[in-house]
């Protein structure tokens, strides 16, 4: 009987918190590894960062000329980090 188990003895009650914590020791274990995605960042290029927005890349140009997105560059490439565009979205009141 290899990799069985035997459960003498436990109350239903300390069943249930045995596979409640189990659980949640596998979200934990699983936030965990989403914020490691997350963490690493995920850089567009102009073309994508105007794609992602819907908007013209000449748009795109005047918003970063702003201060509105912040970019970044290597050489004379240009990038944006995704979660900055996302973060740069205001909420409108209606």
């Amino acid at each position: 009987m290899e990799n069985s188990v035997l459960i003498e003895k436990i109350t239903q009650a300390q069943l249930i918190d045995f596979i409640n914590q189990a659980v949640q020791n596998q979200f934990e274990e699983l936030k965990q590894e989403l914020h490691k995605v997350r963490d690493q960042e995920e850089l567009l290029t102009r073309k994508e960062a105007a794609n992602l927005l819907k908007i013209d890349s000449s748009t795109l140009w005047h918003w970063t000329k702003k201060g509105k997105l912040p970019s970044y560059g290597i050489g004379n490439r240009v990038y944006y980090k995704r979660s900055e565009i996302v973060e740069s979205l205001v909420k409108f009141r209606h």
